[in-house]
Parts: C-alpha cells; sequence; structure tokens
C-alpha cells in the first residue's frame, strides 16, 4: 500500500445492502477529490458484519461503482481479510497500555447502565477494569472471555476541523472506553477502520454526517498509535422530496435501481455532485468540469432535498445530447432484454431501432420511456379494434381510403407523405385531427404519437397499407 503525502481517499461501503443514493454521493465525492488533486482513490468492503453481509450484496455495489464509472485506484480491500493486522495493533496496544482487557459480564454492564439511567446519569461503561496507578482491579472471574477495550484519554477534549461543518470538539469524559475487540476476538468497527485508514494511508475521509459521533473515537485510536490524522468532511443526509429521511417507502435509494428505471450515469453523477455541493449556478457539466471544479470548501452543511422533477429534466438533457450511435446501442441492449420474454418478436434491426429512438428520444424522461414507446414495432401487430371503430367513420373513411390508394404511388420519403396527408384533408375538407386520431390509432393502436409523417415513414409503406386496407375493408 502506498503512503506517500499526496491525497488518498476512500470509500468504505458495508455490503449489508445494495449501494444506495448517499453512498454513491459520498463515493463521487472521494472519487472527484482524488481526481481533482492527482491522487488516489481507494475502495475498501467494510464486511465485518458477517451476519448482515453477503457475496450478492458486494456484487451489487462493484457493479454499481463501475456503472457510475467511479474507477479505484487501489483496492478493493476487504475487512475480513485483514483480521491478522488487526489483532497484531490490538497486541501491541495492550502490551503498550493503550488498551485493557474487561471482564464484565452482558448482565452486569446491562445493570449497570439500568443504575446510571436511574440517577439520571449518562449511560456509559464505568472502567471498572481499567488499569490506573494505585488501583487494584477485581479478580479475574473464571470462564469469563474478556473483551478488549481501548483506553480512552479522561481529560481535554477532542477537537479538529471538520471541512464541512467546521471546528467540533467533544470533551473526552463524555466517551466511552470502545470495545475495540469483543469476547470472541473478533476486531469492532471502529477499530478496524482506524487501522484502516492508517495502514492505507488515507489523507482525507468524507463521509455522511452520522458518523460525526464515530470521529472523536477514532481520533484518539489514531493518536494513541502514533498515527497521522486525515481531514474529515461530514456531508449531510440527503432529504426526500417530503423534507424528510430520504426513505424506500417514498423513492428507490438503491443505484441500480435507476439504471434499471432508464437513467442515465453520467445524469446520476451530475445530479448527486449537486446535492450538497456547487459552482456558481451550473447546473448541468461534464465529468472533466466537475473534477476541475471539485472543491471542499464548496460543499454545503445544509441538507439537500432528492428532487425527482428535476432529476428526469436532468436526464432528458442527456438523452438527448448523448450521440445517437450509443443512445441506439443503450436502447437496443435494454430492449432486447424485454423483447426475450416473446415468443414471436421481431429481430431488432439498428437502423430502424435508430430512428424510432430519434423519434421518441425527445419526449422521454428515461430509457425506459423510450422502450415503451416502440416495444410494440417489434413484436406482431394487434388491431385495436375498438380505438379504430371509434375514429374511423363515414366522415372520414372516404379520405382514409384515398390516402391509402394514393400512399402506394408516391415515392417513400418524410416530404412526400407529408404533403400527400395535407393534400388529402384540402381535396376532402377536413381538418388534422379528422384523419391524424384514426390513421394513428391503425396504425399505433393509440391516438397520441409524435409526427404522423415520420410514424408512417418509418413503418415502412407495406406495411402500413397493410394496416390501412385492413382497418378500412
Amino acid at each position: 500500500m502506498n503512503t506517500s503525502t499526496s491525497i488518498r481517499t476512500r470509500f468504505a461501503p458495508s455490503p449489508t445492502g445494495a449501494l444506495h443514493i448517499g453512498g454513491a454521493r459520498t463515493a463521487l465525492y472521494s472519487w472527484a477529490l482524488a481526481k481533482h488533486f492527482g491522487g488516489t482513490f481507494v475502495l475498501r468492503i467494510e464486511d465485518t458484519d458477517v451476519e448482515r453481509s453477503t457475496p450478492e450484496n458486494v456484487a451489487e455495489i462493484l457493479n454499481a461503482m463501475a456503472w457510475l464509472d467511479l474507477t479505484h485506484d487501489d483496492g478493493p480491500y476487504y475487512q475480513m481479510q485483514r483480521m491478522d493486522r488487526y489483532r497484531e495493533v490490538i497486541a501491541q496496544m495492550l502490551a503498550n497500555g493503550t488498551a485493557y482487557y474487561c471482564y464484565c459480564s452482558r448482565e452486569e454492564l446491562e445493570q449497570m447502565r439500568a443504575e446510571q439511567e436511574a440517577r439520571g446519569e449518562r449511560t456509559q461503561y464505568n472502567r471498572l477494569w481499567r488499569p490506573e496507578a494505585g488501583k487494584t482491579l477485581p479478580k479475574i472471574p473464571e470462564g469469563v472471555q474478556p473483551v478488549v477495550r481501548f483506553k480512552n484519554p479522561t481529560e481535554g477534549a477532542v477537537t479538529w476541523h471538520d471541512v464541512v461543518k467546521g471546528e467540533i470538539s467533544i470533551h473526552n469524559i463524555e466517551l466511552d472506553d470502545l470495545i475495540i475487540a469483543r469476547a470472541d476476538g473478533t476486531p469492532t468497527y471502529n477499530f478496524c477502520v482506524v487501522v484502516d485508514d492508517w495502514d492505507m494511508g488515507i489523507t482525507h475521509v468524507i463521509r455522511g454526517d452520522d458518523h460525526v459521533g464515530n470521529t472523536p473515537k477514532q481520533i484518539n485510536i489514531l493518536k494513541a498509535l502514533n498515527a497521522p490524522l486525515p481531514l474529515y468532511g461530514h456531508v449531510p443526509m440527503i432529504l426526500g422530496p417530503d423534507g424528510k429521511k430520504l426513505s424506500k417507502r417514498t423513492n428507490s435509494t438503491a443505484v441500480m435501481d435507476y439504471e434499471r428505471l432508464g437513467y442515465l450515469p453520467e445524469t446520476l453523477c451530475n445530479y448527486l455532485a449537486r446535492l450538497g455541493w456547487g459552482h456558481g449556478d451550473d447546473e448541468v457539466f461534464s465529468r472533466e468540469q466537475f473534477i476541475e471544479w471539485f472543491d471542499l470548501t464548496n460543499l454545503s452543511n445544509s441538507p439537500a432535498q432528492w428532487d425527482p422533477k428535476k432529476l428526469n429534466w436532468l436526464n432528458n438533457h442527456y438523452i438527448n445530447t448523448k450521440p445517437q450511435v450509443e443512445l441506439t446501442a443503450l436502447i437496443q441492449t435494454r430492449l432486447q432484454k424485454r423483447l426475450n420474454n416473446y415468443d414471436h418478436a421481431y429481430p431488432i434491426d439498428t437502423f430502424t431501432l435508430s430512428a424510432w429512438v430519434e423519434l421518441f428520444k425527445s419526449r422521454a424522461d428515461t430509457l425506459a420511456q423510450i422502450e415503451d414507446a416502440i416495444e410494440e414495432f417489434f413484436l406482431p401487430y394487434t388491431a385495436n379494434l375498438d380505438l379504430i371503430n371509434e375514429h374511423v367513420n363515414d366522415a372520414n373513411r372516404s379520405a382514409l381510403r384515398d390516402f391509402t390508394e394514393k400512399l402506394q404511388t408516391i415515392a417513400w420519403d418524410k416530404t412526400a407523405i407529408h404533403e400527400l396527408v395535407q393534400n388529402t384533408l384540402t381535396e376532402h375538407g377536413l381538418k388534422m385531427p379528422a384523419i391524424g386520431k384514426p390513421l394513428r390509432a391503425i396504425l399505433l393502436g393509440q391516438t397520441n404519437s409524435p409526427s404522423l409523417d415520420t410514424i408512417i415513414y418509418i413503418l415502412g409503406k407495406n406495411t402500413v397499407v397493410e394496416r390501412l386496407q385492413s382497418a378500412l375493408s
């Protein structure tokens, strides 16, 4: 591991679930800071919660990071593969007196807390087994496996400058003697994090403000190890549209949910970047611009609010500015997965698909909306007889038959089709809805669509004539 003085940031998710939106924003900021300074972005999987951590969640996190294109420069490291190192450091701390064995049973600790609560005191370990000069420790009970506690300072305060929240100070007397190894010898989260950050030379820790309470504990352990302290920055939570904490009940929170819904990774990165950071009034920017502009001083200390409408607006922008070849390729991959569920779907012709994508993309907020609109063109046609009967009547049937007959003789381009539509309206004294709605009902099974001329052109002469003749016969 490189422990040089260059900028080294880390993202350290726990695989107890999928990568969520808040975690993705933390990863994005950590990644951008490293890229801005030409540093190193480290990926670490904190999998010490063996009961809830799963390989499937690890894979989901790695897939999400790859989809967002937040490539790590070092790692991924797995805490469960570093147990020997943690135990080595614990042994050193026990030897030099910065840690000690505690033989209190669970029942004793529960009684201790109950008595403190009854007296209206803050609940914390009473340091019964903490070695002190002139103090006699209790007799070691037989058959009890001890935990290992960190000997936290009891005087002074832990003070650090948080790059987001400013100066924070916590009195040491308020901090517990943290358990750093359980009775079974397994190191605990706060201890593993400290050793990892030290060993991996992490210079900047950006994380959610739910970790503020962990920071003074971790700083004290780092000081006990004579390890350099990273700079800490704690970003506020993301609120849902209702002003409450972003929740799965009201919005998708897993990153890959947004991939499945048809959002582009550049959309999500751009949107997440602006949830707590800003560069003037710039709302849309490239990854290169974000890296160039990113600065910790521009991180906000106020919670940001999730706005689905703004996310959709931004995704529409990225869909419509994406090179057509790339967009069509994305749609083709996704659409094929849909068509695989049908027995008689047509093969996807890339040229035709591109034309459909070009036609519908301006109306779409997501890739899924484009797929919804064009899926039927790759499936066997079924006439919507109820809709056809509703819109084909004596007032327009003659015009539709005339249009169908002349359609077979014109040159097949959008200009000729448009002229035929207009001439038909003029010759029969009709307004556009009089033949526009029945044509859409016959050709598409719906009455709303983009340009009718383009729809007819892409479907092709034979298909259009066949559907019109069948419906008007």
